[in-house]
């Protein structure tokens, strides 16, 4: 005969509600505050078009009293402008009448010149890290931080995806199915049962797409990022550089650089033989990589002025990067570089013909890349056009909604003299072990998440350590005492 203690393990659920509570709680404390700050930065780099646009609509429209200088000529009055630099890559206006933005490189940084296409004169200079859009970037992946901002953001993204789990276990109903208060709020109610509708019904909505945000977001960041990379050059067909940067870093091919005797170094591609232009080009960032301007500052421009109408004819997506040869690497390339990542197509070009030599374009890509690009693609709300972007608004606003009633309602039902979490007791912890299917899952995220495994070992062993002889801590966190 069964005993009734063994009757009860098995009505038991495989989650302990009080618990799955205390983690959604802790999750949310840590996280909304990182995600309010990732919908509102997240929310403006939606239009990065539009604004890049708005901010160089006085560039586009200029008054030209005769025809274009020759770009190669463009490129040598940009030179002159910055001495020291080195030539990176030319961007076409995308008017007739348009400024050419040359961008250049000294010490190691990106600096665009916007040249007036008649008279040569330099009118705007600035590094691209201080852009507006790409200040927003930092902003938004880093917090100005670079890679130690990075692995902050994706330790928030880590237990956002515990956080919005354990949201999901919790707004099951415990009792019957109802669509009042699950899938639209009881606007009737009054106090903290508005606020709990609130708080469920925006976070089953918003759930989802906030998943798929966390989750295409972490192949930019430092550790899972490397994690990613390194995973997928285990296999020939994934190996090579990423199409993203990586912590704020761009991890593209490298060009040559000159060793303290003057030689060239060895080129960074050479594992990598028959590796084209295109190529080459395909796997450099939006940001471009470090050191990536052409070493020799007399180089022969003159296949630009070639190249530049070739571009034109292809009318590829904006906005258009024409580069020349990497060392040992004969031919220039065009390549699209524009957000909407399954656009993006290389066209290897002779310099003598200007004759396309390879394309290399979003079909040509791995599986591991296409799948990355196509996630970054919409993360940035530029995959399917306007829809997209509206959508990521309005979960955008929705993430600000539920942090709002989540504060409200913690700080209603927070006792006084305590933090407020959901208190554990002898009744809802005791003694026995998890469920194993509980230990599989927190293993199985913690292998994916290797920064949530990491935070969450130390949090257990605070809690093992630290806390065991701080009973007004342990009362204060809500814990079980010793």
């Amino acid at each position: 005969m069964s005993s009734p203690s063994s009757i009860e393990a098995a009505r038991r659920p495989w989650l302990d509600y009080v618990s799955v509570w205390r983690w959604h709680f802790y999750a949310g404390l840590f996280c909304m505050p990182f995600f309010c700050w990732l919908a509102i930065t997240g929310s403006v780099y939606l239009f990065r078009p539009d604004i890049e646009a708005i901010l160089d609509r006085p560039y586009e429209a200029l008054v030209l009293d005769g025809p274009r200088a020759a770009p190669s000529s463009e490129v040598r009055a940009a030179l002159a402008t910055l001495p020291g630099a080195a030539f990176d890559h030319y961007e076409p206006p995308a008017t007739p009448t348009g400024a050419a933005q040359v961008v250049l490189r000294r010490d190691g940084q990106p600096v665009r010149v916007y040249v007036h296409p008649r008279t040569l004169q330099p009118l705007k200079t600035i590094r691209d890290d201080d852009r507006i859009m790409d200040v927003v970037s930092h902003l938004h992946g880093e917090l100005l931080l670079g890679p130690r901002g990075s692995m902050l953001v994706e330790l928030a993204g880590s237990w956002g995806v515990i956080m919005i789990l354990s949201g999901l276990y919790l707004w099951l109903p415990r009792d019957r199915w109802r669509l009042a208060g699950m899938v639209y709020p009881r606007l009737e109610q009054r106090g903290r049962a508005f606020w709990r509708d609130l708080h469920a019904v925006a976070g089953l909505w918003i759930s989802l797409v906030t998943l798929f945000l966390l989750l295409s977001g972490l192949p930019w960041s430092a550790n899972w990022g490397n994690y990613l990379t390194w995973a997928r050059n285990h296999w020939a067909a994934t190996r090579g550089a990423p199409d993203w940067t990586i912590g704020g870093e761009a991890p593209g091919p490298q060009r040559s650089t000159a060793t303290a005797s003057g030689e060239p170094a060895e080129d960074a591609m050479a594992s990598m033989p028959g590796m084209s232009a295109a190529e080459m080009a395909a796997m450099t960032p939006r940001s471009g990589g470090h050191d990536m301007a052409h070493p020799d500052q007399r180089q022969d421009l003159r296949p630009l002025d070639r190249l530049v109408p070739l571009a034109a004819r292809l009318q590829l997506a904006r906005p258009v990067w024409i580069a020349a040869p990497a060392a040992g690497v004969r031919d220039w390339s065009i390549s699209s570089h524009a957000q909407n990542r399954p656009q993006r197509i290389t066209y290897s070009v002779a310099p003598a013909s200007a004759a396309v030599t390879a394309v290399q374009g979003f079909a040509d890509q791995n599986i591991v890349d296409r799948v990355v690009n196509v996630s970054v693609a919409a993360h940035e709300g530029q995959l399917f056009g306007r829809a997209n972007q509206a959508i990521l608004l309005l979960n955008a606003i929705g993430i600000v909604l539920i942090t709002v009633s989540g504060v409200v309602m913690w700080w209603r039902r927070r006792p006084a003299r305590s933090l407020g979490a959901p208190p554990q007791s002898k009744r809802t912890t005791g003694r026995a072990r998890p469920p194993a299917s509980l230990i599989a899952a927190v293993l199985l995220l913690a292998l994916l998440l290797p920064l949530f495994g990491a935070s969450l070992l130390l949090v257990l062993l605070i809690e093992c350590t630290l806390l065991r002889g701080l009973p007004s801590a342990r009362r204060w966190l809500g814990l079980r005492q010793s």
